[in-house]
């Protein structure tokens, strides 16, 4: 394991929640290399053969284990592509924690674009939790585009909780998921936007089995003179359940675009989409400060409590 330094520890904490080196598989990478890796009995953790990423294989029936492949840069300028590959063995029951830091305190932007394949066998379990996050006080900006690629096999069931909540200047985030017969996918995003961020939200879910569920749920918060864009799609090919909601607050200039789409080609498919925006409560923030909180504080709790 390399020594990490104070920024690039305080980038592991906030995007995968670790104060120490944690038990079990992982794979640390920080500007661009490898800072750390541990495999076990069922979890292997390879890197490609061109060094643009790794394969991580799951053995069928692992249970109740986990992998935590962070990224953290700290340095201005470094612009890099990862492309992450998991296989996960039929009948298993696992966690993946990913997510990327970036703190820029220099001129130059600083980007990384993290493309994760996920290769769910049947009957499997999977919790996977991305989390993003940007700090430093340069004028370079801080760029994540992830990519997420998810192909469920029969029985399986994925739930993933993709939040960005600080620092990131601009973002597309892509999820292309298949899902086959009785698979499951919940999906739980929570993002928020300041200054003259920018940020896109694109799923596209195709249902290709009977009994499927797709529930897609994004939850954001826009402030000062920034942009969101969630663009959701859910196409049912086979009689199943889908969903998709997008629920936000915007505040200042900020300016939010929902743009939730259903397809049906099946009769048996059933489809909902929700979207709502609108403004925090002029009641609801009296209500809090008749508590004693000012109004700063009173929006900022209820900003806390809708994005938890």
């Amino acid at each position: 394991m390399v020594e990490l330094n104070e920024v690039q520890k305080r980038l592991i904490a906030e995007v995968a929640d670790l104060h120490k080196v944690p038990m079990g598989a992982y794979n640390f990478r920080a500007n661009s290399a490898l800072a750390g890796r541990n495999t076990t009995a069922n979890i292997d953790i390879r890197s490609k053969e061109n060094g643009s990423g790794i394969d991580i294989e799951i053995k069928p029936g692992t249970k109740n284990e986990s992998v935590h492949i962070p990224v953290v840069i700290s340095e201005s300028g470094i612009k890099e592509t990862v492309y992450n590959d998991f296989f996960i063995g039929a009948d298993s029951d696992v966690t993946i924690v990913a997510g990327c830091g970036i703190d820029n305190c220099g001129n130059q932007d600083s980007q990384h674009d993290g493309i994760h394949r996920f290769f769910v066998g049947k009957n499997a379990r999977v919790k996977y939790v991305e989390k993003h996050y940007g700090s430093g006080s340069g004028a370079g900006k801080r760029i994540l585009n992830p990519v997420t690629e998810v192909h469920m096999e029969e029985g399986s069931t994925m739930e993933m909780e993709m939040a960005q909540i600080k620092g990131v200047d601009d973002t597309v985030r892509t999820t292309v998921a298949e899902l086959k017969a009785d698979a499951k996918l919940l999906v739980r995003e929570r993002l928020m936007t300041h200054g003259n961020q920018r940020a896109e939200s694109v799923y596209k879910v195709t249902v290709l089995g009977d009994g499927a569920t797709a529930d897609v749920v994004s939850r954001s918060v826009a402030r000062d003179d920034s942009y969101q864009k969630f663009d959701a799609c859910v196409i049912g090919n086979a009689g199943c359940h889908g969903h998709t909601e997008c629920d936000s607050i915007i505040m200042d200039r900020g300016v939010i675009l929902a743009v939730p789409s259903l397809e049906a080609r099946c009769v048996d498919a059933e489809l909902v989409h929700e979207a709502a925006i609108g403004k925090i409560a002029g009641d609801q923030i009296i209500k809090l400060m008749t508590l004693g909180l000012t109004e700063q504080e009173a929006e900022e709790q209820i900003i806390n409590g809708f994005l938890a």
